[in-house]
């Protein structure tokens, strides 16, 4: 691998512009190409991030010698189809988040990253946010007793938004529990792993999608209380408690900026602020595991997406979460 990583994002949709501001942040990577089905727009992102080469259509890009490295940032529909193509023409993949949108398409994806010997992994930043890891490295020393209670949520109001969007269109895979339940599903499988037994309740809107889940997740000798939502704005603190003592992630969790200790009556604040946004830490990541010559990453492996997969598969058929394409 050569010193400098070369980058091209595929969909310069929202959350392209941030990875791609947070890559600018990151030492040894470097954006040189777009990909889009509109090439205006990739000209236009091409243009704002210095990139050197700009394609309009994704398969172009995927048959071009011009990166090391591919971010998927497309809707969530379109993630199985797009990766498995990359991979096919020897491309590594960071796939934005809900890697596939079944257990099955995941399962296809590690195959042809396997087949091919590609890396691959899925792009969920907050597992590489530094808070996050501190909290986790201190709960695995020990310093709140055994675990027995989280607290995570996720919530904003979206019902204002466009009906044809990814939020509230069915056919794009819409609703909260893909988009943002994820979240609060991946801290519960990250602190106690996979749940004994899942509960769940959702209510849908009027497109059809699922707009509020609430559910509980049920462990050895813990629960986690999880929920997420498009009609109101949630505090996003979350909270992780032992027999002796409580950490909390401060808001908004999946992004957070620092952590809270409390301990014998006493409560301690810390800061660990990201990088940028915080996308610059999986950004390192991929960037240590392509110079190492790893498929995948130990941080956040083929199995740990294979496994978050498999819980929001539960929670949906608890739930009764399905789209029209199924």
């Amino acid at each position: 691998m050569k010193n400098e990583i070369r980058w091209g994002v595929v969909g310069p949709g929202h959350i392209a512009h941030s990875f791609a501001k947070d890559l600018d942040l990151v030492v040894g990577g470097r954006l040189t190409a777009v990909a889009s089905r509109s090439l205006d727009r990739a000209k236009e992102f091409a243009n704002e991030y210095g990139a050197d080469h700009v394609y309009g259509s994704y398969q172009e890009l995927f048959k071009a010698d011009t990166v090391d490295v591919l971010y998927i940032a497309t809707p969530h529909t379109s993630h199985c189809k797009l990766t498995l193509e990359a991979l096919k023409h020897k491309k590594a993949v960071l796939c934005e988040k809900p890697m596939g949108i079944r257990k099955d398409e995941v399962e296809r994806m590690i195959a042809a990253a396997k087949d091919n010997n590609v890396f691959l992994m899925e792009a969920l930043w907050s597992r590489f946010n530094p808070s996050i890891r501190k909290v986790k490295q201190l709960i695995e020393e020990g310093i709140i007793g055994k675990l027995e209670y989280l607290y995570a949520d996720f919530g904003f109001y979206a019902l204002d938004r466009d009906e044809k969007g990814r939020l509230l269109n069915p056919e794009l895979a819409g609703g909260s529990i893909l988009d943002i339940g994820i979240y609060p599903i991946f801290l519960s499988y990250l602190l106690f792993g996979m749940p004994k037994t899942i509960k769940a309740s959702s209510r849908f809107y009027r497109t059809g999608v699922e707009i509020q889940t609430s559910m509980l997740f049920e462990y050895e000798q813990a629960q986690a209380l999880l929920y997420s939502g498009l009609t109101s704005n949630s505090e996003m603190k979350a909270e992780i408690s032992g027999q002796k003592g409580s950490l909390f992630l401060h808001p908004r969790w999946h992004e957070t900026q620092g952590y809270s200790l409390e301990k014998d009556k006493e409560l301690n604040h810390f800061e660990l602020p990201t990088i940028g946004k915080g996308y610059s830490h999986e950004i390192e990541e991929v960037h240590q595991c392509l110079r190492a010559g790893k498929k995948q990453s130990n941080l956040w492996s083929l199995q740990n997406s294979l496994d978050l997969v498999s819980i929001l598969d539960a929670v949906r058929k608890e739930t009764g979460i399905t789209f029209p394409f199924e």
